[in-house]
């Protein structure tokens, strides 16, 4: 491995610090985005089971909240259950925006690392190539730093695109991921909005 390092000149350094970075973002971001974590099986049905009980306190939508990012919009909910349709759904809009953003954290990284290692890869190419001109001088061309400057070009392109796909893979995974969970808790917010309408009808 080392040798390939040194084959691929300085350039690499900069790919492999990149990799390190995408590498570390998508698995943060696969124990983060936990579908159980994020939505909660059972949490909506048992907010409705409180709230219909009469049993909702202070410590309990602090508990919610702490929950998961469900439990924060739903909390967000309870603590405006008495107010308008139009004030409850506005707190959980809010906080809804609030958990868009933790949910979508690091994403503008991983992307900007997808969009970035073909460029770094690019990048090593070029340096790649002034060794191979660099090479030419009037008595011939030296073999050895021709070769070099043709492994700094090739390997930097290839460990550029090898960083890049996967990276592009993920991002697109996690946004579709996010924008589904985003749903998913507008549909569960909006049933608990109609259940406490609906009961005060």
């Amino acid at each position: 491995m080392l040798a390939i390092l040194q084959a691929a000149g300085w350039p690499i350094w900069l790919l492999l610090i990149a990799s390190i970075v995408a590498l570390a973002l998508i698995i943060e971001r696969l124990i983060y985005l936990r579908r159980e974590k994020i939505l909660p099986r059972q949490l909506l049905e048992e907010v409705i089971r409180v709230y219909q009980h009469g049993k909702v306190t202070p410590d309990i939508v602090d508990k919610l909240e702490q929950n998961s990012p469900l439990g924060m919009v739903l909390a967000a909910a309870l603590r405006n259950v008495n107010a308008p349709r139009d004030v409850m759904k506005e707190s959980i809009e809010e906080a809804g925006r609030g958990v868009a953003n933790a949910l979508e954290r690091f994403l503008t990284t991983l992307g900007t690392v997808a969009s970035l290692a073909p460029l770094m890869g690019l990048f090593g190419t070029v340096v790649g190539m002034i060794e191979i001109f660099g090479a030419q001088n009037a008595t011939g061309t030296n073999p050895a730093q021709l070769a070099h400057g043709i492994s700094v070009a090739l390997y930097n392109t290839g460990f550029g695109l090898a960083i890049a796909m996967p990276a592009l893979v993920f991002y697109r995974h996690f946004r579709a991921l996010v924008d589904s969970f985003i749903l998913d808790m507008e549909l569960q917010a909006v049933k608990f909005v109609d259940v406490v309408h609906g009961a005060r009808k």
